[in-house]
């Protein structure tokens, strides 16, 4: 046993050190989690209600969904650096840091919004180019057109939220998004359907119900941050027009990476359903199926990533390494373990899952169903993998250590997933589970590279820790 792992040991943790961070990361975790199944529950609605439409509104649905989000996800990963950022300013008592850098996360939503709102706006062209079927592009392009004016309301809830995280206060968050679930139900049962005296507008009625429910909670979130007793103090938009470029500069060069971690993954998943596409419509139909129920599991190791990057943040704001690597390793375990059941209903309750998404008895949605369950097999194994590597990179992102993971990122999701997956699935023509098979393995790489860059870290900060109690 070298120095370095008789120091790691040293710094174990006993047991009540366990069990008082593992209640305070689970009081942290739940809302928050709660919250990433509340907005998952939201865009569920939109996909159940697309599938009573028909496999085809499904398709051209679900094709316009990860398109959006593929953009939204850029923006939103840009805003992710807000919340290490303020732990630590909260763990260092520096609270005058606040004001600015919530003030330029609410600029930057605006700023990074407006590329993403002209490319959603032309995405018929780009799903021509990309080879989809035209009356499928045609429909993906209507979708999107109304979902744009969803998109600034969603980015700058994000920042309230992210505001509200860092101090622990993700109920407020979770109580909104609660009303939005139920809100963006009834405004598409009226707008897709025609109900309640409105127009039929199906795919288009989708999308316009999301920009509504944007709206409204933004609305909510806004006015809470800025009357609560706790949060006036900080005068959040005082000075609104001021640009802080220190501020700004700390979140882009923090969210830059994780924005295109993000966008990588999403991109993957991006590419896999325009795979589906060249593959067949029933594939496509059921990939939505599949990635929209991994979607709603993976939200709870979403969750504990977010409340893990603020425990971490704020044990590296006052210099605690050693609850900085309790919360961690922690948090993993929390993650795994949460995942282990949903898993197991994939594998064995596979066609309960698809008969959520697509009536079975319509002779038309047969080979689309006995797709969703075979997929549903690797998506199993792909999951434990994603909530693992999810929980390691909320871990790094709250020491700010986003670079690592982007280049891992990008090696593992586009160089092996990306040409896997194309390769296996559509090139040479084993269809849509070698599509699922590909990202899988680019997963588990990713997992297993995430660890060995987390342990790493943990034992460069023991070495300096043993120096500076050697000195």
């Amino acid at each position: 046993m070298n120095t370095v792992t008789k120091f790691l040991d040293k710094k174990l943790p006993n047991s009540q050190a366990v069990r008082v961070e593992a209640r305070a990361l689970t009081h942290l975790a739940v809302p928050m989690a709660c919250t990433h199944l509340s907005y998952m529950a939201a865009v569920t609605t939109d996909v159940v209600m697309m599938g009573w439409l028909g496999a085809d509104a499904l398709a051209a649905g679900s094709l316009a969904g990860n398109f959006f989000w593929f953009f939204e996800l850029f923006a939103l990963g840009l805003l992710l650096a807000l919340s290490p950022i303020l732990a630590q300013h909260l763990g260092a008592r520096r609270f005058r840091m606040v004001r600015p850098v919530v003030r330029q996360g609410l600029w930057l939503a605006l700023i990074a919004g407006i590329p993403c709102a002209v490319v959603m706006w032309h995405s018929g062209t780009i799903f021509m180019i990309l080879g989809q079927d035209p009356d499928l592009s045609a429909d993906a392009q209507s979708y999107l057109r109304a979902m744009v004016f969803a998109l600034f309301p969603g980015l700058l809830h994000f920042v309230f939220a992210e505001f509200l995280d860092a101090h622990a206060r993700p109920r407020a968050t979770l109580v909104i998004a609660l009303f939005g679930i139920g809100l963006n139900a009834v405004a598409n049962y009226a707008l897709m359907f025609g109900n309640f005296g409105f127009p039929r507008l199906e795919l288009v009625g989708a999308g316009i119900a999301s920009a509504f429910v944007s709206t409204v909670t933004l609305t909510m979130i806004a006015c809470f941050v800025l009357t609560d007793r706790n949060f006036r103090r900080y005068h959040l938009l005082g000075r609104f027009w001021r640009t802080d470029w220190t501020q700004m500069m700390e979140i882009v060069r923090l969210g830059v990476p994780i924005a295109i971690t993000d966008l990588s993954e999403m991109g993957l998943f991006l590419a896999a359903a325009l795979f589906m596409g060249l593959i067949s419509t029933d594939a496509l139909a059921a990939h939505a199926i599949v990635t929209q129920a991994c979607g709603i599991v993976l939200m709870i190791p979403s969750g504990i990533s977010q409340a893990v990057a603020i425990r971490v943040g704020r044990a590296e704001g006052v210099g605690d390494s050693q609850s900085s690597m309790r919360a961690g390793w922690i948090a993993m375990t929390m993650s795994t373990v949460v995942t282990l059941l949903p898993v197991l209903v994939f594998w064995f309750s596979g066609s309960f899952v698809v008969d959520l998404f697509l009536d079975q008895s319509i002779p038309e949605n047969q080979r689309a169903a006995e797709l969703g369950v075979s997929f549903l097999i690797v998506a199993g194994v792909f999951m434990m993998a994603d909530c693992f590597q999810l929980t390691i990179r909320g871990v790094l992102r709250g020491t700010k250590d986003t670079h690592g993971p982007m280049k891992i990122a990008l090696s593992c999701y586009w160089g092996l997933g990306l040409t896997s997956a194309g390769f296996f699935g559509v090139y040479l023509g084993y269809g849509g589970e070698a599509v699922w098979i590909g990202m899988t393995a680019a997963w588990w790489v990713a997992a297993g590279l995430l660890l060995r860059r987390l342990i790493q870290h943990q034992r460069n900060k023991a070495v300096v820790e043993l120096g500076l109690e050697s000195g």
